[in-house]
C-alpha cells in the first residue's frame, strides 16, 4: 500500500494531481492500514491467528484481501 502513497508523491511531482488528491490518498493510505491492523492485532498470538487466517486462504485458493479497495468501498 505505501507504494501507493509514492506514487502520489510522483504523481504530484509531475502535476498529474493536486495537494487534495494527494491528501485523499493520504487518508485512504491511513485508512487501509488502520484495517489491516485491526485484522492484525495487537499481541503475539493475535497476529498468529492472522498470519494462519492468510494462510488458509491461501491454502484454499481464495485472493488475498487487499485492504485498499476495502478503504475505497467505505470512503463511498
Amino acid at each position: 500500500m505505501l507504494d501507493k502513497v509514492r506514487d502520489g508523491f510522483a504523481r504530484l511531482d509531475a502535476g498529474e494531481i493536486n495537494e487534495f488528491d494527494l491528501d485523499e490518498l493520504i487518508h485512504r493510505y491511513k485508512k487501509a492500514a488502520t484495517r489491516l491492523w485491526a485484522f492484525c492485532g495487537s499481541s503475539g498470538s493475535q497476529w498468529q491467528r492472522a498470519a494462519a487466517a492468510i494462510q488458509y486462504r491461501n491454502d484454499q485458493g481464495e485472493p488475498p484481501r487487499d485492504w485498499w479497495a476495502e478503504a475505497e468501498s467505505r470512503e463511498q
